[in-house]
């Protein structure tokens, strides 16, 4: 079966997928052993001394005292279910967003142990990174994540250590606007790709040169509207991702635009608005061949 072949369900023209990513208390900080201090913050502060960042812990922690609440509130009101990439120390730390994941019915995707890169793992401390993140997200959701981002970078053992502990789908690929079946170094079984996308992401609205909450905005329902049309033309089915993160977008001068957006996609038909477990899914039924992009 080839992309133009199958559809989403009832015939939608797009999958949208809201990513909220969790970090926040589980970046590097000196205050849990690491040898430096998390470098990115509002004002693009990097510390070469290896000290605490007392202000940029408390940056972070914005996201969970008031970030958070008020994108559960927006999720409410819109009716939307996410999918939340929480590295698994966060949701320990902040058990009201685990509880909110499982009682809203979101789904909770492994975003790795802690915040931290894991490209520096070999491969039995990556395979127990692996783990440990899906034991503790398991005992604070309910649920057992069966999705993977890493912080911006993996290793080749990564596709193949998920498959064997598990996992559906892989995420830390850029490369597509539609779920495939990708490569897996050393394994001849392909794994589910839904692929990310940096460019509609709110850090766009942190890093320099940064996106104004106008211009983000712009640029987000502009994606959406050319997948959009895309998929009313018979292309392949089209996907849109939408990664939010708490202590970025839940801000006051910013939440507003995810509001703006969310009723934009609302306002048409033939959207379905999906957790990516969901997505991956509906794409190995339909696709079961499994053959390797």
């Amino acid at each position: 079966m080839n992309a133009a072949q199958w559809q989403w369900p009832d015939g939608a023209r797009i999958a949208v997928s809201i990513v909220v990513n969790v970090e926040e208390g589980s970046e590097y900080t000196l205050a849990d052993g690491d040898g430096m201090t998390e470098p990115v913050d509002e004002l693009a502060v990097t510390l070469k001394k290896p000290i605490r960042n007392y202000g940029n812990e408390s940056n972070y922690q914005y996201g969970i005292k008031e970030g958070g609440p008020r994108i559960l509130a927006l999720l409410r009101k819109h009716r939307i279910t996410a999918t939340w990439t929480a590295a698994a120390l966060a949701l320990e730390r902040a058990p009201y967003l685990a509880q909110a994941i499982r009682d809203e019915g979101h789904e909770a995707c492994s975003h790795g142990w802690r915040w931290v890169h894991q490209f520096r793992l070999n491969e039995t401390e990556e395979r127990q990174f692996i783990r440990q993140a899906a034991d503790s997200i398991e005992r604070s959701t309910g649920q057992r994540p069966v999705g993977w981002l890493s912080r911006y970078l993996h290793t080749q053992h990564t596709r193949r250590l998920l498959q064997e502990e598990g996992f559906l789908y892989h995420m830390d690929d850029y490369s597509a606007d539609t779920p495939f079946w990708g490569a897996v170094e050393g394994s001849d079984k392909p794994m589910v790709i839904v692929p990310y996308a940096l460019d509609s992401n709110d850090m766009k609205m942190w890093v320099a040169p940064a996106l104004t909450p106008d211009q983000w905005l712009k640029y987000a329902i502009d994606t959406f509207d050319v997948l959009y049309q895309e998929g009313a033309e018979g292309a392949a089915p089209r996907m849109m991702s939408l990664g939010l993160h708490l202590r970025i977008v839940g801000r006051p001068g910013r939440i507003w635009a995810v509001e703006r957006f969310f009723e934009h996609i609302r306002s048409k038909p033939g959207v379905w608005i999906a957790t990516r477990r969901a997505i991956a899914e509906h794409f190995q039924a339909q696709n079961p061949a499994g053959t390797a992009a």
